[in-house]
């Protein structure tokens, strides 16, 4: 799949257009919001990628739309961007909004970022925006094609507001951006 979308941003009822769009007057809140560089107790640092429902029919559902890459090159495209940054990284994908939920709760515990493709999720799960605020790490939201120039419904988002960025549109390299972009962040 060609690079032929863009990153948006959409919040508090607007959406701007950008590469990459922190939220406005998040810039100062990063070390509050997530664990401090250095503070995972001599621990690999470590970033969750999470990709939701039908993720992992990649590379097989509708490629004119979503590419031909697998779920596999994601992972493999993710992981080694983060070792390139000193970040190990974790990865799930499910069907299930609970499976997702959980695995949010886990990271926590040993993880600095999260990087999350919702899928369809993206659109309805007030729960999966609530496990992703309220496990207070930084968050990525990353879709492979760009939503807002898709069906109406696919244009609002429940993770965008409580995301540092979103990217929409770049593919599978939508992930590398987001791993490199958390990975300055966290500094």
């Amino acid at each position: 799949m060609t690079f032929s979308g863009i990153a948006q941003y959409a919040g508090e009822g607007a959406r701007r257009a950008g590469w990459l769009v922190n939220q406005p007057g998040l810039e100062n809140d990063v070390v509050p919001r997530c664990r401090a560089a250095g503070s995972m107790g001599g621990m690999t640092r470590r970033m969750l990628l999470v990709n939701g429902p039908n993720l992992n029919l990649l590379g097989v559902r509708e490629p004119s739309v979503y590419g031909t890459d697998t779920l596999d090159d994601v992972v493999a495209l993710a992981t080694r961007t983060a070792s390139e940054h000193g970040f190990g990284l974790r990865s799930v994908q499910s069907n299930h909004e609970g499976v997702l939920i959980d695995a949010i709760h886990e990271a926590r515990l040993d993880c600095e970022a999260i990087v999350i493709n919702p899928g369809a999720l993206t659109h309805t799960s007030i729960a999966l925006r609530d496990a992703l605020s309220g496990v207070n790490l930084l968050v990525a939201e990353v879709h492979l094609s760009n939503v807002h120039a898709r069906e109406e419904f696919r244009h609002h988002s429940f993770v965008s507001p409580i995301a540092e960025f979103v990217i929409a549109g770049a593919g599978i390299q939508g992930y590398e951006f987001a791993v490199r972009r958390l990975a300055t962040l966290l500094g």
